[in-house]
């Protein structure tokens, strides 16, 4: 599988005042940290597609559903993904 669209997903961080970089952790796509550098969560599992991979509005409809409890939370990983990769 291939990595997620980089140049969009550093453009959707840059919009919620983080940096992303590839992940250094097994299975994770990348690493978010706050302007200080500071590690914020990892996102993104390696082994799925994303939005920014596959541009299918019914499973970002379906994703954005079945995390409904976790991703409007600031900070917390599911919210970077939502916002980033979703």
């Amino acid at each position: 599988m291939s990595q997620t669209n980089l140049k969009e997903a550093r453009k959707r961080a840059a919009r919620l005042g983080v940096v992303i970089k590839p992940s250094t952790r097994k299975h994770k796509k990348l690493d978010v940290f706050d302007r200080h550098e500071r590690h914020l969560a990892s996102i993104g599992d390696i082994r799925y597609s994303d939005f920014l991979q596959h541009g299918d509005e019914e499973r970002r409809k379906r994703y954005k559903k079945r995390h409904e409890k976790n991703r409007h939370k600031k900070g917390t990983a599911g919210y970077y993904a939502d916002k980033i990769l979703w």
